[in-house]
């Protein structure tokens, strides 16, 4: 097991605690730990991709489990911030249905050896996510939060139609 891929394993490990924290009822400072496991679940994202490459130990695993971690850890994040009232189904519904639909493009590419990298698009949604995420498990509801989060929704919209458009040879049923 090389250390990109334990990264992996543990933000899946983290995502349990970060719920946890999430939706206690009244635990001192909850809301700041469940955020600091959710921010240090996302960096190890960040790390993980960066050591697997920079020490060439891109795996099958990692490439298969490090983009399911990170769909894991903003599901949790947007169901908690939904049952808590935070954010919109909406959001939510927008946001998990991009992410099923890449998946999918995603699974059928790999079945026939393609790997699809992240666009621009991509990586400007994943980053717009944890920051609105982060503010809305910090601040809790307001309007600025709301405009944060439904601008991780615009760029999570035009990043799946790039990633259609681009991908969506995949998609074909044959």
């Amino acid at each position: 097991m090389n250390l990109p891929n334990a990264l992996t394993i543990l933000r899946f490990l983290l995502v349990p605690v970060f719920m946890v924290f999430m939706l206690l009822e009244g635990l001192p400072y909850a809301n700041i730990i469940s955020t600091v496991i959710f921010v240090l679940a996302f960096c190890t994202d960040w790390l993980d991709g960066y050591l697997a490459r920079k020490n060439n130990q891109v795996t099958n695993f990692g490439k298969i489990m490090d983009p399911l971690a990170d769909k894991l850890l903003v599901t949790a994040a947007l169901i908690c911030l939904n049952v808590s009232g935070v954010i919109s189904a909406w959001v939510t519904i927008i946001i998990l249905a991009r992410e099923f639909i890449v998946s999918g493009i995603r699974i059928s590419a790999a079945s026939e050896g393609n790997v699809i990298a992240a666009s621009m698009w991509g990586k400007a949604k994943t980053m717009w996510q944890f920051i609105a995420l982060t503010l809305a498990l910090l601040i809790g509801k307001n309007l600025c939060i709301d405009i944060c989060i439904w601008l991780a929704a615009v760029l999570t919209i035009v990043s799946g139609v790039d990633y259609l458009v681009k991908n969506g040879k995949y998609l074909s049923l044959r």
